[in-house]
């Protein structure tokens, strides 16, 4: 039974993670309409940021996070403006091929940057942990964990109440409306798009404290964030909460259960059975 309660808080920890993941690419798709395969290279690139800012400058992962969130936001600004504006209102299928393909070109920079070599952030703290009864909760399991969820919801406040989430909002569901009201939708959609790379940056910062990284966990974190944006709605950020706790559970209770092999197994599983029971996610909006 202790056991059972350690794994579920892992998985409930792990999906706070997964859900900061998930976040930009939801953001970017529900707006802009782009399913952006390379959003999990943003997130490896996010992750080295941080690793070089504590190895190289010393200063703390977490720390840091700001400064990795401002220089991966500059960063997906100019993509958008200078690459996928072109395409932002073009067939979805050529979206996905230049993303594809820059998700391959960041992929290789990186590793001639980086090599191929396995890195961790490890601050003194790393291996510190929480006594809770029975369950040990690790510490910086637990801080990236309360980061992800505050950035969630203060995602979606700044949706709700500022005047440029209020904007961001009525692109997506009105572009002629928008225009309208004086929106400059070049400029928002690139704001927007640089938001989420920003957090696709911290979110990587966050994973780099938790597991190591390489050039190449891209493509499988481009898939989690697919799954999870899937699973819990397009519609709100606290859907991505949830699709990503839903997510970080199967995944513990799978690998507990059944073996470390098929935790991906049971995750996409369950994806294929939201698509076919609630294709708009468990907290989005039905027609």
């Amino acid at each position: 039974m202790d056991l059972l309660a350690q794994i579920l808080i892992n998985g409930i920890l792990l999906g706070g993670l997964y859900a900061i993941m998930a976040l930009g690419l939801a953001l970017v798709w529900g707006v802009l309409n782009i399913v952006n395969l390379s959003h999990g290279a943003f997130i490896m690139l996010g992750a080295y940021l941080s690793w070089y800012l504590y190895s190289w400058a010393g200063i703390d992962p977490f720390l840091g996070l700001p400064i990795t969130a401002v220089l991966m936001f500059c960063l997906g600004y100019a993509v958008q403006r200078g690459l996928l504006n072109f395409v932002v209102r073009g067939p979805m299928f050529n979206t996905l091929l230049i993303t594809f393909g820059l998700e391959v070109v960041l992929t290789y920079l990186a590793q001639l940057a980086f090599s191929a070599d396995f890195r961790t952030i490890n601050p003194s703290y790393a291996g510190n942990s929480i006594p809770f009864g029975p369950i040990v909760i690790p510490q910086a399991r637990l801080m990236a964990f309360g980061i992800a969820i505050l950035l969630t919801v203060a995602m979606w406040i700044f949706l709700l109440r500022t005047r440029l989430g209020r904007a961001i909002r009525a692109t997506a569901q009105n572009l002629v409306a928008a225009r309208l009201y004086g929106v400059d939708p070049r400029h928002l959609y690139a704001v927007t798009f640089g938001i989420g790379i920003g957090l696709a940056g911290v979110a990587g910062g966050l994973y780099g404290t938790v597991s190591q990284i390489n050039p190449y966990i891209g493509a499988t974190l481009t898939a989690k964030c697919f799954a999870i944006a899937i699973i819990g709605g397009l519609d709100s950020p606290l859907g991505v909460i949830v699709g990503g706790i839903v997510l970080g559970l199967i995944e513990s209770l799978a690998i507990l259960y059944v073996g470390a092999t098929f935790g991906d197994v049971a995750s996409f599983g369950v994806l294929v059975l939201v698509l076919i029971l609630r294709p708009s996610g468990l907290l989005g909006k039905t027609t």
